[in-house]
């Protein structure tokens, strides 16, 4: 799959009476968020591509002996120092699953909504430090690629397709996606991957992607997904594939099997991103994404210590 001018292309038809209400009250808590708490968590974990050689400078007291440039040193005749600034500038892709189950919900805010809230507040600390930050949406398909930019407008449209942009895949498919990213994204790129990762088989497309881009798996989660109310008899739908199972919730052996399988898949989950080398950030539908994102930055922080 390549690039193609209807994946890049805005959205076209008009816009729902309250959407752009929502998408303002997004942006008033990311950008809070972002200035208030943020900003230099972001700064100081997600670094520049490098250096780059800035001037030289006549040599002072404490100046580490190993930037001595020794031409101009001679020339001189006197000691002159090499100094350096980060190349800041980095390119931000915000991957996000908008298969059928992100609608899904048992509190007050869905699996996309909360993707969209989480990828907002990144987009706009990228775009805070001077960032480029793009949009790739996937289900079982690559569903849209919005190129990276940096300004307020560009975060504006991203939220906007997060929230607007239907979906013409139900299943997932990141296997995919990565392969599609691998494509699209040349240069090394940090990649925040937003699912709640009902999906297997893309372990080859991850461990690839992970070589050369800086991977941040940002998983969703519903109390759902993990337990069982006792509700007595009880139809599930799998929603990408309809696929219906009557359970007994009233069978504390059934809500307990149920558990342990939803346990083990995350345990199973988060051990492959280990190994792999990808940081997890666990997000659910019934708490804040703020302090998991802080908690995240934070252990970022003190691993480059």
């Amino acid at each position: 799959m390549t690039p193609t001018s209807n994946l890049q292309s805005p959205t076209s038809r008009p816009l729902p009476p309250g959407l752009l209400a929502r998408i303002r009250r997004i942006e008033i808590r990311a950008r809070r968020l972002v200035a208030n708490v943020l900003l230099g968590q972001y700064h100081s974990v997600f670094k520049g591509r490098g250096i780059e050689f800035s001037e030289v400078r006549q040599y002072q007291p404490g100046d580490d002996v190993r930037l001595i440039d020794w031409n101009v040193t001679a020339r001189m005749n006197v000691p002159y120092v090499k100094q350096y600034i980060e190349e800041r500038e980095l390119t931000v892709l915000i991957a996000v699953d908008v298969s059928a189950s992100s609608a899904f919900t048992s509190t007050a805010v869905t699996k996309r909504e909360l993707a969209a809230e989480a990828a907002a507040t990144l987009a706009f600390a990228a775009v805070a430090n001077s960032d480029r930050v793009g949009l790739l949406t996937f289900t079982d398909r690559v569903e849209q690629y919005v190129p990276p930019g940096k300004t307020r407008r560009h975060v504006l449209r991203i939220i906007r397709e997060l929230l607007y942009h239907e979906a013409q895949g139900r299943g997932t498919d990141i296997g995919a996606a990565l392969t599609y990213l691998a494509r699209i994204a040349r240069r090394r790129a940090i990649v925040f991957l937003i699912s709640d990762f009902f999906d297997d088989g893309y372990e080859k497309q991850l461990r690839g992607a992970s070589l050369r881009h800086e991977i941040v798996a940002l998983t969703l989660s519903d109390p759902r997904d993990e337990s069982l109310p006792d509700v007595g008899l009880l139809e599930m739908e799998d929603a990408e594939t309809g696929a219906r199972t009557l359970l007994d919730t009233s069978n504390a052996r059934v809500r307990d099997a149920y558990a342990a399988r939803a346990r083990e898949a995350a345990a199973r989950r988060s051990r492959m991103l280990t190994a792999i080398g990808v940081d997890e950030i666990p997000l659910r539908t019934d708490r804040s994404y703020v302090e998991p994102l802080l908690r995240a930055f934070r252990a970022r922080e003190r691993r480059r210590r």
